[in-house]
């Protein structure tokens, strides 16, 4: 005899419900540099300890130039052992 599992029943909702986009847990630090690039004069460049940020650099920068990209800015980055600079390119 075999046996069948049972069927799942699903829950629905329309679709104005759903929510569209995608905030990532790196959302709240790369708004504050989208933010705080805005405000660079010529020549200036932010300069982030990298012991404040919420992750590695490295993600750090991947989340913030995909944000950058969909926000049709441009945006250069830079390290060395204590700090991260970004600056509008």
């Amino acid at each position: 005899m075999v046996k069948r599992k049972k069927a799942r029943i699903f829950g629905t909702t329309d679709r104005s419900n759903v929510p569209t986009g995608r905030i990532g847990k790196h959302h709240s630090i790369v708004a504050e540099i989208l933010e705080n690039l805005e405000k660079l004069k010529d020549g200036q460049s932010l300069k982030i300890p990298l012991d404040e940020l919420p992750d590695t650099k490295v993600n750090i920068r991947s989340a913030l130039n995909r944000a950058a990209r969909n926000a049709g800015k441009s945006v250069a980055t830079a390290a060395d052992e204590e700090y991260l600079y970004i600056w509008n390119s």
